[in-house]
């Protein structure tokens, strides 16, 4: 039976499990207390935050949580990684932190509530941001627009021509 401290960490950790739209489990041995608290500094920035939970609290919450498989990921010393907002954020910004802190290795990651390995995890850091995404999106539906518009376009464009030869003919010759 947990205590009353171990029983609130679970259910925060739950909490933080059902609310956050992406997770990056992180084994963050070798790092110093000061660039654990530079990593928790440049998370924040971006919107996520990190906390160091032991592997037996976060299986419970996350059995909890209703997220399965986690398991296999949960050995030795665990930083986890909550984006509450964007799903992409905390593998990008782990990513990040990964090649400023060498000796920090990527575990695991959630998007939702499925688990991803450390491959998966990668993957999601290199998409392109969202504005980037969307942006792209327009331009694709815009594309067919512009084509129609300079079709349509054309034959007044070929009338507009084909009237200014008749008058520089006429004026040529007459």
């Amino acid at each position: 039976m947990p205590t009353a401290q171990k029983a609130q960490v679970i259910e925060e950790t739950r909490q933080a499990l059902a609310s956050a739209q992406g997770a990056v489990l992180a084994d963050y041995r070798g790092l110093t207390v000061r660039q654990l608290g530079q990593l928790r500094g440049n998370l924040r920035q971006g919107g996520v935050y990190l906390r160091v939970i032991k592997n037996t609290l976060i299986k419970r919450a996350a059995d909890e949580a209703g997220i399965e498989g986690l398991e296999p990921y949960l050995q030795g010393p665990t930083a986890v990684a909550f984006s509450p907002s964007d799903p992409v954020a905390a593998a990008k910004l782990m990513s990040q932190s990964l090649r400023e802190f060498r000796k920090m290795e990527i575990k695991a990651g959630i998007l939702g509530k499925t688990v991803i390995d450390q491959s998966g995890v990668k993957e999601l850091a290199e998409l392109p941001s969202r504005e980037v995404l969307l942006s792209k999106l327009v331009g694709t539906f815009n594309a067919p627009i512009q084509q129609l518009v300079w079709v349509l376009n054309a034959p007044l464009g070929n009338l507009a021509r084909a009237l200014d030869q008749i008058r520089q003919q006429r004026e040529a010759s007459g």
